[in-house]
Order: structure tokens, then sequence, then C-alpha cells
């Protein structure tokens, strides 16, 4: 049975694992600094369970997407999120709750605080507040893929299947080679809209992408081909 979603990175197992990636960056203090490390804090979230009691297969590990440059921020700015990665690291998620918030009050125009706060509410369960926030980190940066695929994910937990199938489609026209929302959106296609053609299309592609190949994925696609289709209805007359 597939996982309900795929991400970018190997899942872990609580708040404390989604670790924010990028490193302090250099440079004057005086001076402004890219966003970069809040670009690329967007981290996956657990795996998720199964869409039904079978065990779920471990999620895979796809290619990541291209960082896409959004602003310039203050050395004031990158300390805050330092702080609020550090709090994660230490699995500290109120903390890093606190300090994400404060950023998107203070800098409302960046993508990579809302994105960050929409995971942490997205992995607590808070889903109407992890989608607001994902929404708003596409509003501040329509040109990164990431968002879109976690925004997807975030559409798909609530239920909301045609805002998910979007938000992949997205997410992959912006970066084609970009292989998670490839993935995530063939899943989507598989369990939950039914149409085992389209997710093989998106499988195929999405083994494409992944070097080494993914034996997982490779056996979706085997019982996929193998599956029989469903019964033709035949149609009845009645007689007078």
């Amino acid at each position: 049975m597939r996982s309900a979603d795929a991400h970018r990175a190997p899942s872990f197992a609580s708040v404390a694992g989604l670790v924010l990636l990028g490193a302090v960056l250099s440079g004057c203090a005086a001076m402004q600094q890219p966003l970069k490390a809040l670009q690329q804090a967007v981290t996956p979230a657990a795996s998720e369970p199964a869409a039904s009691a079978a065990a779920a297969a471990p999620a895979p590990a796809p290619v990541a997407a291209p960082v896409v440059a959004e602003t310039l921020v203050s050395p004031a700015v990158q300390r805050a999120y330092d702080e609020a990665r550090k709090a994660m690291r230490a699995g500290r998620p109120a903390d890093a709750e606190r300090g994400l918030r404060a950023l998107v009050k203070s800098n409302p125009e960046l993508g990579g605080p809302h994105a960050n706060l929409g995971l942490l509410l997205r992995q607590a369960g808070r889903l109407p507040e992890a989608v607001a926030e994902l929404e708003a980190a596409v509003h501040a940066n329509p040109q990164q893929a990431v968002y879109f695929n976690q925004l997807g994910i975030a559409y798909r937990q609530q239920g909301e299947f045609a805002k998910a199938r979007e938000a992949y489609e997205r997410a992959i026209d912006l970066d084609p080679a970009y292989a998670s929302p490839l993935l995530n959106l063939g899943i989507l296609h598989d369990l939950y809209l039914g149409e085992g053609p389209r997710a093989l299309a998106l499988y195929d592609r999405y083994l494409a992408l992944s070097p080494g190949g993914d034996a997982q994925v490779a056996k979706w696609v085997a019982d996929l081909k193998n599956r029989k289709p469903p019964p033709v209805a035949v149609s009845r007359k009645e007689q007078p």
C-alpha cells in the first residue's frame, strides 16, 4: 500500500525531526543577506499512515527542488530564523512556533517562515492553520515549487483532492525535474481519485527522475499494470 505522500527527504518520527536546513550566512552584519536559509528550510513531516489498515510503505526520498530566490533579509531576521531552527533541532516545537510566528508577523512578505510554520502546524494536526500558512507561502513566492508540493500534501490531508491536484501540478509546472510532486500526484490519482492509468504515467515519470531507481514504486507500477479493470455493468431491459 502506498504511503499517503512522498517527501523531499527521509521522514522523521517526531516534530524534533523537522530539522530546518541551511547554514548561517556569512557577510558583514551591517549588510542585508539573502533569505537562503529560510528558503531551504522546507522539510518533511513524519510519514503518514497508509490509506488502509495495511502497513504503510516508507516514503521514498525524491530529488529536491532547487531553491528560488525571494528577497533580502536583515541580519536580525536571519538570527531570528536561526533561533527557530535551533528550537526545532532541540525538540522545542512551541518555541519554534513562537519564533516563526514573530517572523511572519514582522516579515509577512517572506515565504520561508510561512512555509515552515505551516509544516509545524501540519505535523501537530492543525490542518486549517497549516493550510493558511502554506497558502501564504505560495502567495509570497509563487515560483517556489517546494511550497506548492507541501501545500498539496496539506490539502490532501484535509480531503481537498482537487486542490491537492492543482498544487502538485503547479509544482510540476514550475520544476518538471522535481520528483516529489510527481510521486505525490501519482499516489493521489492511484489511491484517492481511482485513476490508474494517470497514476501509472506519473509513477513512470517519477522513476525516470530517481537515481538508482525506487524498488517500492517499481512494485506499485507492476501492481497497477497487473490490476484487473472493474467489471463492466451490463444493461438490463425490464420486461413489460
